[in-house]
Parts: C-alpha cells; structure tokens; sequence
C-alpha cells in the first residue's frame, strides 16, 4: 500500500483503476475487510477506487488516543484532497458507516453518494441492548485479552465466520488481533457516545443506498431497526437486503454487493470536473 501523511497523520492507503471515484471506509476489527470486493470486476473494471486503513490499524498511525467521528471524518477528506478528488461516490461498512455519515455532514460537497453497509448507530429501541452488547465486550476484552475478544466478537457479527475468513482474506484474524486495541479502546466508545438520529439524518440530501444483510435480521434486532430507521429518515434513501450474508456483507457476498454497488454508483454519476 502507499502511504500519505495528512495533518500529520500517516494513513496507509491503496488507490487503483479509472473512472469516477469511490472510497470505502472500513469498521472496527478488519482493516481489509473491502479487499475482496474491490477486487470485484464489476467495481474494479469501472471504477476509481480508494480504500484505507483508518488511525490505529495495519501501518497507518496509532490512535494514541480516543478519536472521534469529526476526527475520522476529517482524515478521510484530507486524503482525499491530497489524491485530487473534489468529489466521490463514499461506501462505509458498519463503524466506517458511521464516519461516512458523519462526513456527509461535515462535507456534503465532497459526498456525491452514500452506501451504508449496517452503519454501526446507536438508535432506536435496541440501541440499549447493542450498547450492553458493547460494553460487556469491551470488558471480554480487558478480561479474556484480544485474541478471545475479537474471536467472540467477529463470531456474533458473522457465525461460523472461521469456515471462511481465512480463506477469504488470508491473515485477517491475527491483523484483527493486532488491532484489537483500536478496535476496543477507540471505535467502541465511539460508538457508544453516538448521536446521530433523525434530526442530523434529515440533513443529508445525497442519494444513499442502506444495505442490510439478509441473515443479519437473525443476529441482533439493531440490524433490521437501524436500516429501518435509515430508510425513513434519509430524504433519498433506497434500501437493499443483500443475500446470502450477515454482518460482513462485503466478504460474505462480494459479488452482489459489488453488482449493487456498480449499479448505484451508475444510476448517481458524477460529471468529470467534479470528480477530480
């Protein structure tokens, strides 16, 4: 990967094909987890596409401390300008849905779209019983250390996840473990103090497309609630329930998330001046 720094902040980053811009925002616990759909042709033969690992994961910076969504929103905006695009088709996939959101706000000018793959929000009547889910694993970390952590962690957001991460994205597990720290001592708490809701959800004009995994529905009701809430409050929001996937929809399914994906971004399509 080539490396940028920005602000200060060294972000490790990987920038290939042509055509207009779309950048994807990864979560909490795999860095990669957007490698095998970018390698999609689909997505790849059509589009520009920029991946990163945020703060705290691979060889990008360490955190050194808590980072907040303002924070995160604006690394990726910095990149951005530092490769030259004034405006991009943005994908972000669970917490990276959550900065995607939060970079709309910040910067609708530099958001032409957004994909919302089960954006990590504490709303809704389960948002109590996803924040017990993420406190107690926030102490399954300091109790039973990282490895235990992110294996009960990745087991509830993907079941069986073992048959297939390997296979998928070679050495994906032990990068987790090495990014434990980030994933639980930043991206949790974050995302406990969310405060995204209806009112910031009405701002956003661009057109989004939220994206649910089908098996998901069985895992955690914030799943189907949050993708719920999404649809009725975004102003221009269609919704898509992916097949054959749960929470890791890009890995599980990669090939009709990057079909989908090819198909939103065509029917939203940016001119050439804007892109950069």
């Amino acid at each position: 990967m080539d490396r940028a720094v920005v602000d200060g902040i060294t972000l490790e980053y990987e920038d290939s094909g042509v055509g207009e811009p779309v950048v994807c925002i990864h979560g909490a616990f795999i860095a990669d987890a957007f490698r095998p759909l970018l390698s999609e042709s689909s997505l790849a033969d059509r589009y520009r596409l920029i991946s990163y690992h945020r703060r705290g994961y691979v060889h990008s910076s360490p955190t050194g401390k808590t980072v907040s969504l303002a924070e995160e929103a604006r690394d990726c905006r910095t990149l951005l300008s530092h490769l030259g695009v004034r405006r991009a088709h943005v994908v972000g996939h669970s917490f990276g849905g959550a900065i995607a959101l939060q970079l709309a706000l910040d910067a609708p000018q530099l958001v032409h779209t957004l994909s919302l793959l089960e954006a990590a929000l504490m709303v809704g009547e389960s948002a109590p019983l996803f924040r017990q889910a993420l406190a107690d694993s926030m102490q399954r970390y300091r109790e039973a250390g990282p490895r235990v952590a992110v294996d009960e962690s990745l087991q509830k957001r993907w079941p069986g996840y073992q048959e297939h991460l390997e296979h998928v994205l070679p050495g994906a597990f032990e990068q987790a473990v090495a990014d434990a720290a980030t994933s639980f001592a930043v991206d949790v708490p974050v995302t406990l103090d969310g405060r995204f809701g209806e009112v910031e959800a009405r701002r956003i004009m661009q057109p989004v497309l939220a994206v649910l995994g089908e098996k998901s529905v069985a895992l955690h009701p914030r799943f189907a609630e949050t993708n719920r809430l999404l649809l009725g409050w975004l102003p221009n929001a269609e919704g898509l329930i992916l097949p054959h996937a749960t929470h890791f929809l890009q890995m599980e399914n990669p090939h009709d998330m990057a079909e989908a994906l090819a198909d939103f971004c065509a029917r939203h399509t940016l001119t050439e001046s804007a892109a950069g």
